[in-house]
């Protein structure tokens, strides 16, 4: 092990501190917040996406608040339009001249609350945002603070007064997650949690923006064997050829799953990825990522198996 990853190891000692943290927060969750780091460390986007009242919000509030970075929040309604979120220019009546005024966007940390209640004209204005790291606003570019992290929640598509995400805005998030109902246990632990105050309130910062850039970075430099890397595109590869699916993963999926288990690898305290690792990161990279036939009744949990079915069928390198 070089001595770089060493170093390197002990920024990962505090995002073990962040997902115990998160974990006191939000009780029963332990999976769902480790994919969150997973995605944080591998600066992607994240949907988290269930039915209301289940903690998503709390878990993007309780991220921000252990991280060191700005954050911004955007509640989305079917009025919010795009300048809401990037800014707009205002009139200095004085002079005569114009003064852009930066939106929320402009945060390293952007929550948007319940995203597809958002217009589609909306939805499609953060598109740049995700994917370049950049937004465009009155022929201008200006580029986003990093590192830059977008964390959207969603109600279920058949909620009324929702606009269903199209698949080029879904294709811009690393994972498509679900909080679920909690175990009783865990409900019951989470009663005496806010019995006096929101566990949140009592949240104080566990990693520096500067160690979470040193996690990137080596995040990046995790060693991924070619054995490694067809492997991943015959499992996208085969997303193409089922015949239960009309459209399979693009090749943004396969840059996805690559950088995911990166990611999960370096949580892991590896410098080097195992086919364990993208097996395990599959579904949730790729799942949400493909049309099926029959896509109206075919739901989340459906599609995500439908992949590790098909990630059983390709062989596994030595």
């Amino acid at each position: 092990m070089s001595l770089a990853a060493t170093e390197s190891f002990v920024a990962v000692d505090h995002l073990e501190k962040l997902q115990e943290e998160l974990g006191a927060v939000i009780r029963g969750k332990g999976e769902v917040i480790e994919h969150l780091i997973v995605a944080l460390i591998a600066g992607e986007a994240v949907l988290i996406e269930d039915v209301p009242g289940v903690g998503k919000t709390t878990l993007a509030k309780a991220l921000a608040k252990l991280v060191d970075l700005d954050f911004g929040r955007v509640q989305c309604t079917p009025d919010l339009l795009p300048a809401d979120i990037f800014g707009f220019s205002v009139l200095n009546p004085q002079d005569g001249t114009f003064a852009f005024r930066r939106g929320p966007i402009f945060n390293n940390v952007l929550l948007v609350d319940e995203i597809n209640r958002a217009s589609p004209r909306t939805q499609s204005a953060l598109l740049e945002a995700m994917a370049e790291k950049q937004v465009t606003i009155e022929g201008t570019q200006y580029e986003l603070p990093a590192p830059f992290l977008v964390l959207a929640t969603q109600n279920p598509s058949g909620h009324a007064g929702t606009f269903t995400l199209p698949e080029s805005q879904l294709d811009r998030f690393l994972f498509r997650l679900s909080m679920d109902y909690p175990d009783a246990e865990s409900e019951v632990e989470l009663l005496f949690d806010q019995a006096e105050q929101h566990p949140i309130e009592n949240l104080s910062v566990v990693i520096t923006s500067d160690e979470l850039a040193e996690c990137q970075r080596f995040v990046k430099s995790v060693r991924v064997e070619k054995c490694v890397a067809e492997y991943m595109v015959n499992i996208v590869r085969t997303t193409r050829r089922d015949e239960r699916v009309s459209l399979g993963c693009s090749p943004r999926g396969t840059l996805m799953l690559f950088r995911a288990s990166q990611a999960r690898a370096a949580l892991k305290r590896r410098d080097y990825v195992m086919p364990d690792d993208v097996q395990a990161i599959s579904p949730l990279v790729l799942g949400h990522r493909m049309i099926l036939h029959d896509a109206r009744t075919v739901g989340r949990e459906q599609a995500e198996q439908l992949i590790a079915e098909l990630v059983a069928t390709v062989e596994i390198p030595v």
